[in-house]
């Protein structure tokens, strides 16, 4: 990530219910009236409407649809049982490819179901996707699954920024049937479906991560951490109780502050194992943060030919990842720059001109390329099973901006395992948007995507006791749907997983939580050169300013039988 900064929009939104409670109103509301039951095909041959990648286990591996009555609902609600407030669930024009949708709005603080039973269904995984939008108090609506065997249950994510249509998925481990619903509850609460289908295979979060780089230093100035209940915890092992699978760590050449070099993430990564959570390290090249307005050179290198800065970054590369086994870790991944849109080792490595008045003049792809193997190359030869990573960001500039800057590298050759993406919601466009980056950038380069940092709000409030301005201040920058509270915080966290997990393809692994560790403390500001320097992202982290953890933890959790560790 980067240096404070500011901007975005949206209104805030009455506390919501949550997942609990959502799942128990459905199952009533299915319980309440007879859903038709509908004969599926058990083991056909034929893929459904999202078959995935077999050897991705984050992918739906779809191998024959069910037979879902009307699942578009062209001939109204036949098909379909609804329960809970009368006249709430109706069928209107509008529908995602189709003339129609269903749609259930509520006025007051009722609750609205619509269902169906599929009977003659194949024992195991299978997955209930819709086309989605929906709106109102967070929590509020919910793709549900019961009466299955393993059931499970999905918050819709709001889609009131762009009311663009979304993928949306939930799975279940079936023992012959399985009841498929959407669930509403709550005054001013809205959920529209449509395209609904129920398709062999899984979909899940593969990998929920955490990036806990500030943690050595927040702890050595005196950082301490508790639970909701107010007992102390380990950080990275309240990370693991959570569900926590993933964690990344930045590398620093030579920081100003010490921290974040090898030393610190060797030693990190060998405590994060311990706890039986795999580690991405996040390699910047850099003396300090490296993002779209900042890539610059290492102190030591500064004078060094293309070339030799190469063969620098290679030595550096390597001598990380050795130190990293050294520890007894094997990274599971990691990343051959942070955020390089613009390139890295400005200038001789940059994607266009960033500086007019220097001697470097235009895009240096071929250096750019001739950095990204060498660090591959470091990586592979130390560790070969540690996939590379790739990260940009800036979604928000269109799919165009992505796909023009992997075209140029993977033209040269640069190979790499999984495409990175920084995506908050305050800055990188609409979950609409994030989607239809997962899906075109795994579809055009077949690769996994995985988003290396999110993050949101759980106050607009200055810290007391350490006033800094955040980054995000200001109502007007929040997104719509989710408010800056612990509940805000902790359902935008979800819908960013979920978004990625569900999008068409089967190849969005999941996210990683960016600094959620990060909480004030004097000395451990944003400018490792500073130490008076504030902390703009503490009202982002998942504890609060009594450092006791907030209900966005919990969403570090597998989904009901899905993966734990991270093999």
């Amino acid at each position: 990530m980067k240096h404070p900064r500011s901007i975005c929009s949206t209104r805030k939104r009455p506390p919501g219910r949550t997942l609990a409670a959502i799942t128990a109103l459905a199952l009533a509301g299915v319980l309440l009236g007879a859903a038709p039951a509908i004969a599926g095909p058990g083991g056909s041959p034929d893929q459904g409407n999202n078959p995935g990648r077999g050897n991705n286990p984050g992918s739906s591996t779809g191998r024959g649809p069910a037979a879902v009555a009307n699942p578009g609902f062209e001939s109204g609600l036949s098909g379909w049982t609804t329960a809970g407030a009368a006249g709430a669930a109706k069928v209107e024009a509008g529908g995602a490819d189709s003339a129609n949708r269903l749609t259930q709005w509520l006025e007051s603080a009722e609750t609205v179901t619509t269902s169906q039973t599929i009977t003659g269904l194949k024992e195991g995984w299978w997955t209930f996707r819709a086309a989605i939008k929906s709106g109102g108090p967070v929590n509020s609506s919910s793709l549900v699954l019961t009466g299955c065997g393993t059931g499970g249950a999905t918050v819709l994510p709001s889609t009131e920024t762009d009311d663009q249509w979304l993928s949306f998925a939930v799975s279940a481990n079936v023992a012959g049937k399985c009841t498929v619903s959407v669930s509403t509850a709550g005054a001013g609460a809205w959920a529209s479906i449509d395209n609904v289908s129920f398709t062999e295979g899984k979909v899940e979060r593969t990998i929920r991560g955490a990036d806990l780089s500030g943690v050595p230093k927040n702890e050595d100035h005196g950082a301490a951490y508790f639970t909701a209940a107010g007992q102390r915890v380990d950080p990275v092992r309240a990370f693991a109780d959570a569900g926590t699978n993933l964690v990344r760590l930045k590398v620093w050449v030579d920081p100003a502050d010490g921290y974040n070099r090898k030393q610190q993430v060797a030693a990190m990564a060998k405590r994060a194992q311990a706890q039986g959570i795999r580690v991405l390290v996040d390699f910047h090249y850099s003396d300090r943060w490296t993002d779209p307005g900042a890539q610059g050179t290492p102190a030591a290198w500064t004078d060094l030919p293309a070339t030799d800065m190469a063969a620098a970054l290679y030595a550096h590369t390597k001598d990380v990842m050795e130190a990293i086994r050294a520890a007894g870790v094997t990274p599971y991944a990691a990343q051959i720059g942070n955020e390089i849109n613009p390139g890295m080792l400005w200038p001789h490595g940059q994607t266009w001109d960033v500086d007019a008045s220097d001697n470097v003049t235009g895009a240096q792809w071929d250096n750019l390329a001739m950095f990204l193997k060498a660090g591959t190359r470091a990586v592979t030869e130390v560790s070969p099973s540690t996939k590379t990573v790739l990260h940009l960001t800036n979604i928000n500039n269109g799919i165009g901006g992505l796909t023009w800057w992997f075209d140029e590298v993977t033209a040269r050759g640069v190979a790499f395992d999984i495409v990175g993406l920084s995506y908050y919601g305050f800055w990188h466009g609409t979950l609409a948007d994030l989607q239809e980056a997962v899906s075109t950038l795994s579809g055009r380069y077949n690769k996994d995507v995985l988003v290396v940092e999110t993050s949101y709000p759980f106050t607009l409030e200055d810290n007391p006791n350490a006033p800094w301005e955040n980054v995000v201040a200001k109502a007007s920058q929040l997104v719509k749907g989710y408010p800056a509270t612990p509940a805000g915080q902790a359902a935008n966290f979800r819908a960013v997983q979920d978004v990625v997990a569900s999008a068409p393809g089967g190849r969005g692994l999941g996210a990683v939580y960016w600094e959620p560790a990060w909480t004030s403390v004097p000395g451990n500001g944003w400018d490792p050169a500073d130490p008076t320097s504030g902390n703009a992202w503490e009202n982002q982290a998942v504890f609060d300013y009594a450092g006791k953890a907030l209900p966005a933890l919990a969403e570090f959790g597998p989904d009901a039988g899905g993966t734990g560790p991270l093999r």
